[in-house]
Order: C-alpha cells, then structure tokens, then sequence
C-alpha cells in the first residue's frame, strides 16, 4: 500500500521518534508499504516520520541492488564533511547544497530483528544522515546556509501552509 506524506509545515515532521520494542507483523508491514511508497514516487530513502508515524525506521534503496529496512538506528560520523545536493520527498521541488559526512558507521536491526553493523560512504552514507535527521525531527532545509533559506524561503512558506492542513 502506498502512504501518504507528511509535507513540510506537518507537526510530525518535527517530532523525535521513538525506538521500536518489537519487530512484529505490524512493522513488517510498515516497512513493506514504506518501501512500496519510496519506489512509487522515486525517492532513495523514506523514514517512518515522512508517513506520520513517529517510530524509529527507515527505509534506504539507491539502486545497489539491496533494499534496507532500518530499525533503531545508530551512527558514527567517521570522515570529513562534504557538501552535496540533496532533496526531499517531505520538501518537494526544493534541492540545496547540504554538508554532510563522507563515511558513516550505521548499526541497527534489519527486518529479520538482526543487528547489523555496516560502513557505508557515498551516496549511502548521505541517505543514511538525511533518514536519520527524519528520526530527530530535523529536515535538510534546516541544515542549508542563511543565504540558501533565504533563496527557498517563499517556496517553504508555501509548503508549510499545505503541510499544515
């Protein structure tokens, strides 16, 4: 089933989500509709927060091959900072530079309720930060310079008053 967004201005956005107990039929299937949505609109990573619900979980596939399904992550930033463009489902039509780090050390539970422990880097590691900020309640927009918010602020105020009905 494919879910519907929450758009920039959507309180749950800006909540921080909260660990998932137990890996049941429930989050199986949350995970299953999230993918299914991610693929339908295009994105590389969707996390639980950008579909309303306030659990710690996303889910990551940049056309590797592999379709991960994150739970309660953890990561470790492990090399310098690089700036990239970046988008986002939640903030549709506006890209910006954001600086984020080049290799990062990710560990969490797989759908299987495996623990697994992997550094990623690249493009990887970026969706790993940006779907991870989604947990903390921070989007990209907040990460981009004065200069760069001040470009997209007229579309973001435009954003938010949809993303608040």
């Amino acid at each position: 089933m494919v879910l519907e967004i929450e758009i920039y201005g959507s309180k749950k956005l800006r909540e921080k989500a909260i660990e998932v107990e137990k890996v049941d039929d429930s989050i199986l299937e949350l995970l299953d509709n999230m993918v299914a949505t991610m693929k339908k609109i295009k994105g590389i990573g969707l996390a639980a927060p950008q579909v309303g619900i306030n659990k710690r979980i996303f889910v990551i596939d940049i056309d590797d091959g592999i379709t991960r399904k994150i739970i309660n992550p953890k990561l470790e930033y492990l090399k310098k900072l690089v700036s990239n463009e970046e988008g986002c489902l939640s903030v549709p039509g506006v890209f910006k530079n954001v600086d984020r780090f080049e290799r990062v050390k990710a560990t969490y539970l797989n759908e299987k309720s495996e623990m697994i422990t992997e550094e990623v880097e690249g493009v990887l590691a970026r969706a790993f930060q940006h779907e991870y900020d989604h947990l903390e309640g921070i989007l990209f927009v907040d990460k981009i310079s004065p200069v760069a918010k001040r470009l997209v602020n007229k579309k973001l105020q435009l954003l938010a008053k949809e993303g608040q009905k």
